[in-house]
């Protein structure tokens, strides 16, 4: 079996950043259509043309600078909040009567693409603070507040502090969410160890004790301290103690959380007639029936499959007893595999399964719900007491991952 490290990588703001960068082209188209087809000409015309050169130089010069939290350094937002604050303070100077007039600054809305910067770098306080000193920077422009003025300033304070606010909570999401794959991928983990153990482990130690019982002696004792390790492996693989191999981490650029699986196909693409892996089972007490044609499925799928006919007849021959007799019935459905395994046992009483779980033995919950859990497909156990018990295994040929649901 092969490791397979598979990383997912999440991030709720990272549209906000691609958001942001058209933005600042845009409002720099803008600002320059706005300075270029205003009513008057500007008394100091110079100076407007100097400060939109900057201004487009540095905005298509840093455009990867606002293409995420990473890049986006301390001194960047600072040395563009500062372009912003001068290019506002600038305006009265290149034309005189911009204290007078409530007209557009010479950044104009360019001005809100820094502030929403440090929103989306820091969050709702570092866009509380970029906000205040450009509402300073306005009224200092104007002379005095005015009521324009007073409007366009809190616009871009409440919709800064907004974003900034909307960003702390996906980033928190995304914590959250990480974490809860990995503690999903910790339970699939665990389940899968405990299907293993319970496949080799516990069915070796059930054995011993069996047979040491039988045998007497010091067979007995042996059987007796089989039978112990049986309890006390069934408690441990239950109760969740398994060690996880799943590491979730935040980064820049969002949550990341890297999941090592366990590939039990290195050749997951190719197919395999599933009957050659279940006709091993035929014998005296079980029969065999199966299409005439391969039933082809997926080599991991069908080794799951088969490995869940396996422990159902495992509990057959250990529950219905040794005279007991199995069948197990293939269909080749055209979306799905139906394995059917049903034998003439006693039935299982009604809560014993429920009971079975609680005690530690998961033959039912894992080896066979559990696999088919994984594979999209269902398990679905009918038994009536006196009429014995009937297992139906269903697996689509093409894998649904866990939409699908054990019953």
């Amino acid at each position: 079996m092969a490791k397979i490290e598979r990383v997912v990588r999440m991030s709720v703001e990272q549209p906000l950043w691609r958001a942001l960068t058209a933005y600042r082209v845009l409002t720099l188209i803008y600002a320059v259509l706005l300075a270029g087809f205003r009513d008057k000409t500007y008394d100091r015309p110079w100076v407007t043309i100097a400060f939109l050169a900057v201004m487009g130089i540095w905005t298509l010069a840093t455009l990867p600078r606002v293409a995420g939290a990473a890049s986006c350094t301390k001194r960047f937002l600072g040395i563009d909040l500062a372009i912003a604050l001068t290019g506002i303070l600038l305006s009265p100077l290149a034309d005189f009567s911009a204290r007078h007039v409530d007209g557009p600054t010479l950044p104009s809305i360019w001005t809100a693409g820094s502030v929403l910067a440090f929103a989306l770098k820091g969050g709702w306080r570092w866009a509380a603070f970029a906000s205040t000193l450009v509402a300073a920077a306005n009224i200092v422009e104007r002379g005095e507040p005015s009521r324009d003025t007073f409007h366009n300033v809190l616009l871009v304070w409440v919709a800064s502090i907004a974003i900034g606010y909307v960003v702390e909570v996906a980033r928190a999401s995304e914590r959250t969410l990480a974490r809860a794959l990995e503690i999903e991928a910790a339970t699939r983990e665990r389940e899968r160890l405990a299907r293993d153990i319970h496949d080799s482990v516990l069915q070796v130690l059930a054995m011993v004790q069996r047979r040491g019982s039988a045998l007497g002696g010091e067979a007995a004792e042996l059987g007796r301290m089989a039978g112990e390790q049986e309890v006390a492996l069934r408690t441990l693989v239950s109760s969740g103690l398994v060690p996880t191999t799943r590491v979730s981490e935040d980064t820049a650029e969002g949550a990341v959380v890297r999941t090592v699986d366990v590939d039990t196909d290195e050749e997951s693409g190719s197919a395999c007639d599933l009957r050659t892996l279940l006709a091993r089972h035929a014998g005296s007490r079980v029969s065999f029936a199966e299409p005439g044609a391969p039933v082809l499925l997926a080599s991991g799928a069908a080794r799951e499959l088969a490995a869940a006919v396996s422990a159902a007849l495992d509990n057959v021959r250990v529950h219905a007893g040794e005279g007991a007799q199995a069948w197990i019935l293939v269909e080749d459905e055209p979306d799905e595999v139906i394995v059917t395994v049903r034998d003439d046992g006693p039935g299982i009483p009604e809560g014993r399964l429920d009971q079975a779980e609680g005690e530690g033995r998961l033959g039912v919950a894992l080896s066979i719900r559990g696999r088919l859990r994984e594979l999209g497909g269902t398990a679905e156990l009918i038994s009536v007491p006196g009429q014995g018990t009937e297992v139906e295994l269903k697996v689509p040929k093409v894998s649904r991952g866990k939409a699908g649901s054990a019953r």
